[in-house]
């Protein structure tokens, strides 16, 4: 099917590059139309969608579901400021509270500024719960983390394609090694901690797995310290791992929890963070918000985004595709000498290609994925990151396997 489009794939790439900030490196492919596993470009060729924008589309492009919810709530009402209540707000703060098992829920729009709210919410506990002296307390990140790209959050990075040329930076923030329970341990003596960062699988550090007992293990010295465990979920929640939140297989409840990306189901920014009333209260009225932050159309969209991760039982989904897929990454493993190992949970994966960070092998193996019509995209140079939509079938994620290890087998050849 061509899609109907004035303006071919180079004419449109060449816009990007003339008109746009070169703050992004896309590979050659431009996007017109999506649906459920599914993206087509401007010339109508069809790709699996292993990327799933950053796990934003956990529930498939375009879901009729969430799109219908968008659609009649946009003829509705779409803004009121939270100068005044709204008839969606309240309903979203039930649904979510109740699914995921906290007493309160703030909304928000992207990820960043929900871990930038989690970060405001838990040095205002430190000083009015914890009575750290005001003005220093710490929070904990660690290497390897990738919360976003705010100025806030980027002190807290040890990337330098973040970092650089971007400092002074915030302070208050100490970076450990992820992974490392005996740095932990060490940092929380120190009685100014408040809070303690992480994701429970790094991303865009290559989908990093801890050791099994790191999370668990991590929650009990934050507790023996008196020190807030936050999950940043942006990218690992909303079932992408195999449960509805990624912590739920270390069997912990965070202090603060982080949501964004598929809360929306891709449809528009919208994020949450969630805590109990001993933290959440500490913000009183004029102390943290946002225009759109809670508007009625980002209420609709999450609230059936939610419903069609419950009734399609997309994280069982997850659990299982994503066993069937790494089964056959790793018999690619002992097929071939460029990849040398997969990782990941649930259906966010990846595979190490055997070769160095600064090197195009793994650039040129997604470029070569794209013209045998699946989409993925490397990251850290040699890691190529696995995540399709979690409304894939056992049929399709065959297929692209078979996909990626033929593709991957001809650069052997």
């Amino acid at each position: 099917m061509l899609m109907t489009n004035t303006y071919s794939s180079e004419e449109l790439m060449a816009l990007e590059d003339k008109y746009g900030a070169h703050n992004y490196h896309p590979l050659p492919v431009v996007l017109a139309k999506g649906e459920g596993v599914f993206v087509w470009d401007v010339e109508g060729k069809r790709y699996y969608d292993f990327l799933s924008a950053y796990s934003a589309i956990n529930q498939g492009h375009c879901h009729p579901r969430i799109i219908d919810a968008m659609i009649n709530q946009a003829r509705t009402l779409t803004l009121t400021s939270r100068a005044f209540y709204n008839n969606m707000l309240g309903r979203f703060e039930k649904h979510i509270t109740d699914l995921f098992g906290y007493d309160k829920v703030l909304a928000m729009n992207s990820g960043v500024e929900a871990v930038e709210t989690a970060l405001k919410l838990c040095r205002k506990w430190a000083y009015k719960v914890k009575n750290i002296p005001y003005n220093e307390a710490k929070i904990i990140f660690v290497t390897g983390n990738f919360h976003g790209r705010t100025m806030a959050v980027i002190s807290g990075s040890t990337d330098p394609d973040s970092t650089s040329h971007y400092g002074p930076y915030m302070p208050g923030w100490e970076i450990i090694p992820y992974n490392d329970l005996d740095a932990l341990k060490e940092a929380v003596k120190d009685p100014k901690v408040a809070g303690f960062l992480v994701e429970p699988i790094q991303g865009e550090a290559g989908v990093f797995v801890p050791d099994d007992n790191y999370l668990p293990e991590a929650f009990k010295i934050c507790k023996e310290a008196n020190v807030l465990f936050i999950a940043d979920e942006v990218q690992t929640g909303i079932a992408r791992t195999g449960k509805m939140l990624c912590t739920d297989h270390a069997g912990i409840r965070p202090d603060i929890v982080i949501l964004g990306k598929a809360l929306s189901g891709g449809a528009m920014p919208v994020s949450a963070v969630l805590a109990d009333d001993e933290i959440m209260l500490t913000i009183k009225p004029g102390e943290h918000g946002s225009t759109f932050g809670g508007n009625p159309l980002g209420c609709a969209v999450a609230m059936a985004a939610l419903d069609v991760v419950v009734d399609e039982k997309l994280a069982d989904r997850a659990e299982y595709l994503g066993k069937i897929f790494r089964e056959r990454m790793q018999s690619l493993v002992d097929k071939s000498d460029l990849v040398n190992l997969v990782r990941g949970k649930g259906l966010l994966n990846a595979v190490v290609i055997n070769d160095t960070e600064d090197s195009k092998t793994a650039w040129n193996i997604c470029v070569k994925l794209a013209e045998n019509g699946l989409l993925a995209k490397p990251t850290h140079g040699n890691i190529i990151r696995f995540a399709p939509p979690l409304v894939m079938t056992e049929e399709q994620i065959e297929e692209c396997a078979t996909i990626i290890e033929n593709t991957i087998l001809s650069f052997e050849a």
